[in-house]
């Protein structure tokens, strides 16, 4: 019995993972989301279990009892890190910061009158029901505050599922992370009371200090990590555990010994992580690491959400009576949450992205509640200076929100979605997706061709391989505003302008530097929606001025820019970098427009827009060629200085692919490669322009 006893977990973790795949595979042609899914499959596993269809004395009664009586820590501090820390490796930092102020507004004084409204619900219902007698205007505002905050987990799993816009995911997002810190602290000033702890004295100073605690706390451990994992950079398994351990090293230190909220400082820790680790890390190593966390985020998401469904399943107890209550906060809980809503709308539509009528309704029923509110009402349940029905209650209602938000509000959303035309594709860009599949169908059609007249290929049987030739279906709007497909080409170009920094850093053709600066500028750009032209970056290519001591110094301007050459060429080599790279993504975006003006399925208004799309792009070239030129005539020095880190870089970098070459072909031993990346990469962090010059 005990050693059943000690692989019960085993058991549960394996059934678990097992169950999940199964279920991936079979709601994939299906609207259910899979989170939806695995929280169905544990409820009745909970269910069955409950019943006694399972044998006392096996493996899996042993796996369901651990699973239906796990210590809500548990749930906390061996999940969370790893759910959290992705969603804010995942975030994009300029988008974050753009909906903040909304995110901030919905978790901070919109938790605050969520919670008063939902215990003003409680107490009226105290009223009435004569079971809910014993409930106190603390029991309900304790209940209002874990209840009223969004689950970061459930959020973050479902719009990942819906494919929702970056922008109104990040705010989803963003609202169910930060609101952790005010729900907390909201929950402890009424729960504190009942345990040893005691209530919070400073409810509004103990929630600064439990955000920008945990927002410094995070950041420190990111920088940390960065100063770890920089010097083990072509060690991917290395870096990788590092980032690991550290993220649950910060929220074990936030939750445990600090007091602040563990889930914003792996917010903190993660954007640090993203935003200045990325360009830091080796670029083989950043693909290593996307796909760990998936596998490892696609894992804890399987198990946290059967986990949920079991533990509701065992451990809650109701009556009919219960039952109808529960409908009815439910129906309260959701309207609780349009009234905070309806009442921040009118700032919330004029900051950030600002936010629209339709997404306001899809951020009311999008709310959803999991695994972080169970773990609160499960705490409460455990403490025993709470009235019993009190604590039975708590843990009902939670459950019974649980179920309900993610078996209805989860289910519906993506109709609901679908219906306000969220998910609708702009006629202009469905007419550049049919112009490009167009242009691949004829391009394939060209190459069957070429094969028919291959002579090693004559015994083909033609007519299945015909079969396999792409058919183009009919084009599906006959017209389109110029200005329309202007807008979505040039979003077009700014995601291929963004892959193609990428390119040109892991080439070493740019710095890490460069790349935020140019990644940055696309971001502006982008959240116009396509309608600024792609040539506004003045403030991207402009050269910095003479130093104001030197602008009253009685020379000549050639004389002080040969001061400025000698003395600040860094700054310059910098300029030329920003500039070459934007050079290097501009020819990229003219190819894509020579792809799209060879259609013949484009009106003249169509091909008028592209050539001023066209224009902009040859603009940004030529500027960035005079910007070089006039480096290279008017600061010599710092010039041959570019172009001599410029051509290490490329140089190191060409090697570098040729030795990963070498090991894909198994020319080289594994053993060998590594210690070739390490002299490499050691050379390359010699290039800085510093560097170069003390060479």
């Amino acid at each position: 019995m005990d050693s059943m006893n000690m692989l019960a977990p085993l058991v549960f973790v394996i059934v678990s993972l097992v169950a999940g795949a199964i279920l991936k595979y079979a709601l994939k042609r299906t609207v259910l989301p899979y989170t939806v899914g695995l929280f169905a499959f544990g409820l009745l596993v909970g269910l069955c279990d409950r019943a006694g269809l399972f044998a006392q004395d096996s493996f899996f009664k042993a796996s369901i009892d651990f699973a239906g009586h796990i210590d809500p820590d548990l749930i906390l501090y061996l999940f969370l890190p790893v759910l959290i820390f992705d969603a804010a490796y995942e975030l994009d930092a300029h988008i974050f910061r753009k909906t903040l102020t909304n995110a901030t507004l919905l978790s901070v004084p919109g938790m605050v009158v969520a919670m008063f409204l939902t215990g003003l619900l409680m107490m009226g219902i105290h009223l009435f029901a004569p079971s809910y007698a014993q409930w106190n205007w603390s029991h309900a505002l304790m209940f209002g505050a874990l209840i009223s905050a969004t689950d970061p987990v459930a959020v973050v799993a479902l719009l990942r599922e819906l494919g929702v816009s970056k922008r109104f995911s990040t705010l989803v997002d963003a609202e169910s992370m930060l609101n952790d810190g005010t729900g907390i602290v909201l929950f402890m000033l009424f729960f504190g009371a009942y345990t040893a702890s005691g209530a919070v004295k400073a409810p509004v100073a103990g929630f600064v200090y439990v955000v920008l605690g945990g927002v410094l706390l995070g950041v420190i451990f990111g920088w940390l990590c960065l100063w770890f994992i920089t010097r083990s950079r072509t060690d991917a398994i290395v870096q990788n555990s590092a980032i690991l351990v550290s993220a649950y090293v910060t929220f074990f230190l936030a939750q445990s010994y600090l007091d602040v909220s563990g889930v914003i400082a792996l917010v903190g820790y993660g954007l640090v992580i993203t935003y200045y680790g990325r360009p830091r890390i080796a670029p083989e190593v950043n693909r290593f690491m996307q796909e760990f966390w998936e596998l490892a985020t696609y894992a804890a998401n399987t198990l946290i959400f059967i986990l949920v469904g079991v533990v509701i399943a065992v451990q809650v107890q109701a009556t009919w009576v219960d039952f109808a209550i529960l409908v009815l906060v439910y129906i309260g809980v959701n309207v609780v949450r349009m009234t905070m809503i309806a009442l921040f709308y009118p700032l919330m539509k004029r900051s950030g992205y600002g936010l629209s009528k339709r997404e306001a309704v899809i951020l009311c029923w999008g709310g959803l509640r999991g695994a972080l509110g169970l773990t609160l009402a499960l705490m409460v349940s455990y403490t025993l200076p709470i009235p019993e029905p009190v604590r039975r209650q708590v843990l009902f209602l939670t459950a019974g929100i649980v179920t309900l938000t993610l078996t209805v509000n989860a289910t519906t959303v993506g109709w609901l979605l679908r219906k306000l035309g969220l998910t609708r594709v702009s006629s202009a860009k469905t007419f550049l997706n049919y112009t490009i599949q167009k242009q691949l169908c004829e391009n394939t059609t060209r190459y069957y061709g070429e094969l028919q007249k291959n002579e090693a290929l004559q015994g083909a049987d033609w007519a299945k391989v015909a079969a396999f030739v792409p058919t183009l279906e009919d084009i599906p709007v006959p017209v389109v505003a110029g200005q329309d497909l202007a807008a979505n080409v040039r979003l077009r170009i700014l995601d291929k302008e963004r892959t193609r920094y990428w390119q040109l850093y892991e080439k070493g053709i740019i710095s890490a530097e460069s790349l935020r600066r140019l990644l940055a500028t696309v971001e502006e750009l982008y959240d116009a929606d396509g309608k600024r032209p792609l040539c506004e970056r003045a403030r991207l290519l402009e050269l910095p001025d003479l130093p104001f001591y030197l602008r009253w110094r009685k020379r000549s301007r050639e004389v002080l820019y040969r001061w400025v050459d000698r003395n600040q060429s860094t700054t310059f080599v910098r300029v030329y970098d920003v500039a070459r790279g934007l050079i290097h993504s501009q020819r990229t975006s003219i190819t894509l427009l020579d792809e799209l003006e060879s259609s013949d399925t484009l009106s003249g208004d169509d091909r008028r827009a592209l050539e001023g799309l066209r224009g902009e792009v040859q603009r940004n070239i030529e500027e960035s060629q005079m910007i070089m030129d006039m480096i290279a005539q008017r600061f010599p020095s710092s010039y041959r200085l570019a172009v001599t880190q410029k051509t290490i870089r490329m140089l190191i970098s060409e090697e570098k692919a040729e030795v990963l070459r070498m090991l894909h072909e198994g020319l080289v031993m594994p053993d060998d490669v590594q210690s070739m990346l390490d002299d490499i990469d050691r050379r390359y962090r010699m290039t800085t322009p510093d560097r170069i010059l003390r060479g």
